[in-house]
């Protein structure tokens, strides 16, 4: 039962303060009713044991749950809920057995499994994480009844979470990617109200970074021609995309030029956000913005200019088929490093929690499970942040129980965990913890397991991870170092690439550069803070990334700027 995938590795490793603006409590609610009103529905009906493994499904599922596009979290919430109901048949079926060499041979061949793909992109590493996991439960909750009854009860929990979350598609069906794309045109503002400021670099990177986000969001619409050319609200999207690329590139060049800009123009992407995007039943859309003559004087000035008079003129087809730049994934050697490991520290953890508490010992594989996740972020801070919200998970449970009573009381008690869980999996993987951590205590409890758990549970989490950290960086600990180098080496490659190309190349060539250059460092921040979140051989020092991809997005910047004088000071 685990929170997840999608919680950040590059956050701090104390509790950040999240302001009340900022929380998302359309998430929180989908938690506490995905996990309540199985709960709920098992009191009324008497069913408990099947309302408390659809429970265990929703649990799964909201760790699952996301802020992507709809179509994303239908494939990735559908995934999880199957890999976990085969998991969970084949635990069960090994369990049944009776043989506990059935039993290690499951979790075996489970974990083989979710080494193998764990390491090849995101929804793929879910759905093996996942197997994983539905195999510990398996293995480790005995359940009565027919075998093929409990993995229809967890693939209903996850049903569950996948309606909530998709539901809002009905009526607001773009919503993410019109967000998305929206973030461009207002980050885009703010850096040009910081040209010429000491922040404007820091802007300008935050503007690449929300292109990057929208690129990312809108790459299904963008490949698929049929889709924008059926759905109005699609080709929308799409042209307002296309604006915004050709916005990010004058708003670089301006930056470059560092020097302030009077408000109409620092205005002008607000204005063209309300034209190309506006909102529904509103008025008529604003008219084209139009900058005074004497602020386009500039190269960037021009080429704002241009936008602004073309703003109404639809794209070029093959300008709506601007692709993302293939991520590259680790190689053959270090997937298969890591599915040895993980297989080892699998059958480790069972191994050691048969000798500790004999059958049912399930808590110390389950960890290993979803602690050793390098694509998730650095291993050591996951397992630091799990120790410590479990440990606080614990002490709130415990609290609770001698504070509270009554059934109804209790599924309160986990509606309120489960949407602490829910806000958790988005900011912080310690606060997501404290929320599994809490609503497995009670849904052991509803299934009738009275043992004192509470400080066999934090000892087996420290065990757990302990194992993890020991394997890991006595046979792999340079492999987050690595990858940086790589992806660094890699994303300076293409700011050159882009430098050597872009002054002769047409404008879909260009940008298409442009944009697989910015990409790519984008890519090599992330994977140098995961770095930094390891800790470090001991007598050796990481090199400064930072200052090599600096360097290469400051080369892109000039490389813009000076390719977009060459083009306006060829129409002028």
């Amino acid at each position: 039962m685990t929170p997840a995938a999608d919680a950040r590795p590059d956050r701090p490793a104390r509790m950040p303060r999240l302001p009340w603006r900022r929380l998302p409590l359309a998430a929180a609610a989908r938690g506490a009713v995905a996990l309540a009103l199985p709960l709920l529905v098992g009191q009324l009906t008497g069913w408990v044991v099947p309302s408390v493994i659809a429970a265990i499904g929703a649990l799964w599922g909201v760790s699952q749950d996301g802020s992507d596009p709809y179509r994303v979290r239908v494939r990735r919430l559908g995934l999880t809920g199957l890999s976990s109901a085969l998991g969970l048949l084949a635990g069960e079926l090994a369990l049944r057995s009776g043989q506990s060499v059935a039993v290690a041979g499951c979790l075996v061949a489970a974990a083989l499994v979710a080494g193998t793909v764990g390491l090849r992109g995101r929804i793929a590493s879910v759905g093996g994480m996942h197997l994983l996991l539905g195999v510990t439960i398996g293995t480790g909750i005995p359940v009565p009844g027919p075998w093929w009854l409990p993995p229809l009860e967890l693939l209903a929990g996850v049903a569950l979470v996948l309606v909530l979350s998709a539901a809002p598609w009905l009526w607001r069906r773009h919503h993410v990617e019109r967000a998305a794309v929206l973030a461009v045109y207002r980050s885009a503002a703010e850096a040009l109200a910081a040209a010429g400021s000491e922040g404007a670099e820091e802007t300008r990177l935050r503007m690449t970074l929300a292109l990057n986000h929208a690129h990312e969001v809108m790459a299904g619409h963008l490949a698929s021609r049929a889709r924008w050319k059926r759905q109005p609200e699609v080709r929308e999207l799409v042209r307002a995309f296309h604006c915004a690329v050709r916005l990010g590139e004058a708003v670089t060049a301006l930056v470059w030029e560092a020097r302030p800009l009077p408000s109409a123009v620092t205005g002008v992407p607000l204005r063209l956000a309300e034209r190309l995007l506006p909102e529904r039943d509103a008025a008529p859309a604003p008219p084209r913005p139009a900058l005074p003559v004497t602020d386009a004087d500039s190269p960037g000035g021009r080429a704002l200019a241009d936008l602004c008079a073309a703003v109404d003129e639809e794209p070029d087809v093959d300008d709506l088929t601007l692709r993302l730049p293939a991520r590259s994934w680790p190689g053959r050697a270090a997937r298969l490093r890591y599915t040895v490991l993980l297989t080892g520290c699998v059958l480790a953890a069972h191994l050691l929690a048969e000798g500790l508490h004999g059958p049912r010992g399930y808590w110390l594989p389950m960890t290993v499970a979803f602690v050793y996740k390098p694509d998730f972020g650095p291993v050591f801070t996951r397992a630091l942040h799990r120790c410590v919200g479990t440990v606080v998970g614990v002490a709130a449970i415990g609290a609770v129980s001698l504070l509270t009573s009554g059934t109804y009381t209790v599924i309160a008690v986990v509606a309120v965990f489960g949407a602490l869980m829910a806000v958790g999996v988005r900011h912080h993987y310690a606060l997501a913890t404290l929320g599994l951590t809490a609503v497995v205590f009670v849904l052991l409890d509803l299934l009738g397991d009275e043992r004192p758990l509470h400080g066999t549970r934090i000892l087996d989490t420290a065990l757990a991870s302990a194992l993890v950290l020991v394997a890991h960086f006595a046979v792999w600990p340079d492999s987050a170092a690595s990858r940086a180098e790589a992806q660094t080496e890699a994303a300076v490659a293409a700011a050159r690439h882009y430098r050597d190309l872009a002054p002769e190349a047409g404008p879909i060539r260009r940008q298409a550069l442009r944009r697989a250059a910015y990409h790519q460092l984008a890519e090599a921040r992330r994977t140098v803070t995961h770095a930094r979140g390891e800790p470090a051989r001991p007598g050796r020092s990481l090199p400064d990334w930072e200052a090599a991809i600096t360097a290469a997005e400051r080369l892109c910047d000039q490389v813009t700027a000076q390719v977009v004088a060459g083009a306006t000071a060829g129409r002028s």
